[in-house]
């Protein structure tokens, strides 16, 4: 047996029952050679890291535009975040690590500059609308590697596609991925509201606080282990009392800071970014270039626009705005 052929054997030997096994995957749209070395899923994991799409992450908002302080969460770090947490619960019950790193890492790969602000300026603005996870599969499948996709297997695309709204992913992988990313935007969010002075720590739900715990690591803790000790085989959930509080402090989060005027106050210049290139591009789609070409002959202009500006990192959005619309002055 080579090096991948002992590994997918070891995966039968020591994961659950439930875990998705390398060698079961539903494979790629396109066909490929096995690697020696590698699983499928962990050939995935390091396309995913190589891939220009992970790297922007580290550009593009979280929930704070474009902060000042070095120590606020970018999409980047968030992604990271989600990717501890759910290979910790992985490891805990068994299942696919290589798997569930994958979906974790590449779950955020289709949202915008700007956040969710961006995201909702260009789903009023696309022709069928838009959402970050559906266009995370159209990131994987045909826009990156300068339009030949990066070919993941099946079982990745799922959990890109389920792992915040609507159905849930089909593996137990993706359903501990989709969790664990609820997990950690609630508690770096949090963290992130303090630093700014948005909120305090006294501000918090106190019965939500005295049962999930009173700093972020205590809160993390008492969620990986409740997601542990309450999931049966396939089923990875919560139990009912802890997702009750973690609901709480989720309503609070989104009362307190995700609609808070001084948070948000910038996004009221999103919209108008977005719609000036969605805008600019659509009137002049000879501009695009690249991939975005062969987009615009097979989809259209809208959703070649759309492409185009939902890759943007926060700082190249408002560079191209300003390039289009912001006149340059002579230097004498």
């Amino acid at each position: 047996m080579n090096i991948r052929e002992i590994s997918e054997n070891n995966e039968k030997l020591i994961l659950s029952p439930y875990a998705t096994l390398s060698v079961n995957t539903k494979g790629r749209e396109t066909a490929e050679e096995k690697c020696a070395i590698r699983t499928d899923f962990q050939r995935d994991r390091d396309r995913i890291i190589h891939c220009k799409s992970f790297r922007r992450l580290k550009h593009k908002t979280q929930v704070f535009l474009s902060p000042e302080s070095d120590h606020y969460r970018t999409r980047l770090t968030h992604t990271l975040e989600v990717s501890q947490i759910a290979r910790t619960v992985a490891r805990a019950l068994r299942l696919n690590e290589d798997l569930t790193e994958a979906i974790a890492l590449a779950h955020d790969l289709g949202h915008t500059p700007f956040g969710h602000a961006g995201e909702r300026a260009l789903d009023e603005l696309v022709e069928g609308g838009f959402t970050h996870y559906e266009q995370g599969v159209r990131v994987c499948r045909i826009i990156e590697k300068d339009g030949q996709g990066l070919n993941l297997t099946a079982e990745v695309l799922d959990g890109i596609l389920n792992h915040t709204r609507g159905d849930w992913p089909a593996t137990p992988e993706g359903k501990t991925v989709r969790i664990s990313d609820r997990i950690a935007y609630i508690n770096h969010d949090i963290d992130d509201a303090v630093r700014a002075g948005i909120i305090s720590e006294s501000d918090l739900p106190k019965d939500a606080v005295g049962y999930l715990g009173d700093n972020k690591s205590a809160r993390i803790d008492k969620l990986v282990n409740s997601i542990v000790f309450s999931s049966d085989g396939a089923d990875i959930k919560l139990d009912t009392e802890t997702q009750k509080y973690l609901d709480i402090m989720h309503k609070f989060l989104f009362d307190s800071v995700y609609t808070n005027p001084t948070a948000k106050s910038e996004e009221t210049k999103v919209r108008g970014i977005i719609e000036g290139i969605f805008g600019y591009i659509t009137e002049n789609p000879d501009r695009l270039s690249g991939e975005y070409k062969t987009i615009l002959e097979r989809d259209g202009v809208s959703r070649a626009a759309a492409d185009y500006i939902a890759g943007m990192t926060d700082h190249f959005a408002v560079a191209t705005f300003e390039n289009i619309y912001i006149p340059k002055f002579w230097r004498i």
